[in-house]
């Protein structure tokens, strides 16, 4: 298994002082959560920004960098022997802090003294986006600063050195990624070898998170496996899978390392997709080519999008569904009615990465607006490609009844929308397909050595029947 040096984790903090400049960045570590009572609780996952400086994996912990003194200090707690007996034993938190070039740990009530302390000699306390309740009620005994107050009162300056570090991917951090990568092609391929008439999708969810559980990994992110795949987040496994059904998967493993791969697959139920899902299935792969042939340094990934929505646009027309130039359909939005959504995402140690700093921080540019317009809403992702950055690339093909009833009654883009030959096409359902990318010097790679299927060819021999 691959892992970030020492050295990586040190050059990170110094990196951030220097960007930062001054005053003390306060890191919050997660809490364990309980499920439905205390000692019950949910897996434990450290705060991603936590785990990117400091790499400290426990629960109930906290730092801050003093740049003004140059220091570097965690806080927490040593476990008692009641601990010991449910965790068993552990280094110390001296320990645990010395091999992440750490010297200085210090009990966690020693926190807030010390935040008073450095308020008291007119230092800024920077801290990040809290994103889940426990750390908005830490930040008010911390800081006194009401959840209500909070928002405002985030560090930009914090927020936006934090992202310039983690938007880059070094060769440790794309190594440990592409394990990841590896690890959701292998819950993916066991997809296709389970599908078939008749099970259940609670079986194949079964055998896709067994991959990732039985090396080792957890989940990304929970896992889609639908025949309703209009349903962007279909998180129900509660339907029989019938001949005729197109089988949607949309899941990823997370590394020890808690770095994530992101991947989804699109194929029959039987042993064929119809003709009707096989010409549907080719116009998203005409568009996945089509955005990925985009990729490489200085072009905007809403290019990218853009191109993907016309190749769809010129597929829907083909069929009658839509008029008009494509090209003008994608740039004004009517292509979203079949493809709602962004067309990929950052990814690193958050499957959709450093998303709780700021959609706007991470996809684009400052002083880059982004667009409120239903389907531009959800690009993720805007900014112009530069070498290290990882990404998703994911366009879909998706029939969804609610949203074009809802077009229709509306009268939108009836330009370029033939709503009376959609009646046919209502129950189709939906089609994607994930792969994973960094961008190169000179151009793109795809992340991973272990190939998922792609062509209807390739869809077809995975099935094994």
């Amino acid at each position: 298994m691959n892992a970030i040096s020492l050295k990586t984790y040190q050059h990170r903090r110094s990196q951030l002082k220097r960007d930062v400049g001054s005053g003390v960045l306060l890191f919050l570590g997660n809490q364990e959560v309980g499920m439905n009572y205390a000692d019950n609780t949910y897996r434990f996952r450290q705060d991603s920004s936590f785990l990117y400086f400091f790499g400290l994996d426990y629960a109930h912990l906290a730092a801050v960098i003093d740049i003004d003194e140059d220091r570097e200090i965690v806080f927490g707690n040593e476990l008692t022997i009641d601990d010991i007996v449910w965790t068993g034993t552990q280094p110390t938190l001296h320990e645990k802090c010395e091999q992440m070039g750490i010297v200085d740990s210090r009990p966690m009530d020693a926190l807030k003294t010390y935040l008073d302390q450095a308020r008291r000699k007119g230092q800024t306390i920077h801290f990040l986006p809290p994103y889940r309740g426990d750390h908005q009620v830490w930040l008010w005994e911390l800081l006194g600063l009401n959840p209500k107050e909070q928002g405002i009162q985030v560090s930009q300056r914090m927020v936006k050195a934090i992202v310039r570090q983690r938007i880059y991917k070094d060769a440790e951090e794309i190594a440990i990624i592409e394990e990841a990568v590896d690890v959701s092609t292998r819950m993916h391929l066991a997809a296709y070898r389970k599908v078939r008439p008749g099970i259940h999708e609670a079986e194949v969810a079964a055998a896709v998170e067994e991959v990732a559980c039985k090396e080792g990994n957890t989940l990304a992110f929970p896992t889609i496996a639908t025949v309703k795949g209009q349903v962007l987040h279909n998180h129900g496994f509660i339907h029989t899978l019938q001949e005729g059904d197109i089988f949607l998967l949309d899941a990823g493993a997370e590394t020890r390392m808690h770095y994530a791969g992101d991947l989804s697959s699109s194929m029959p139920v039987g042993e064929r997709f119809t003709e009707r899902q096989e010409t549907i299935y080719n116009i998203h792969l005409e568009s996945f080519q089509a955005a990925v042939d985009m990729l490489r340094p200085g072009v905007p990934f809403r290019e990218a999008h853009l191109a993907a929505a016309t190749k769809i646009c010129e597929g829907m027309k083909t069929l009658g569904l839509m008029k008009g130039d494509p090209v003008e359909a994608a740039h004004i939005g009517a292509y979203a009615l079949f493809f709602p959504c962004g067309l990929g995402h950052m990814m690193g140690l958050d499957v959709h990465n450093m998303e709780n700093l700021g959609e706007e921080y991470v996809g684009y540019n400052e002083g880059e607006v982004k667009s409120t317009q239903f389907g531009f809403k959800s690009l993720r992702l805007a900014r112009p490609l530069e070498p290290g950055f990882v990404f998703t690339v994911e366009p879909g093909i998706y029939f969804i009844p609610e949203l074009i009833d809802k077009w229709q009654s509306e009268g939108q883009f009836r330009d370029f929308i033939n709503y009376d030959k959609l009646a046919p096409w209502r129950n189709f359902t939906g089609l994607r397909n994930e792969l994973d990318y960094v961008i190169t010097d000179n151009g793109v790679r795809q992340l991973g050595t272990i190939k998922k299927p792609m062509t209807l060819a390739e869809v077809y021999a995975a099935k094994e029947y």
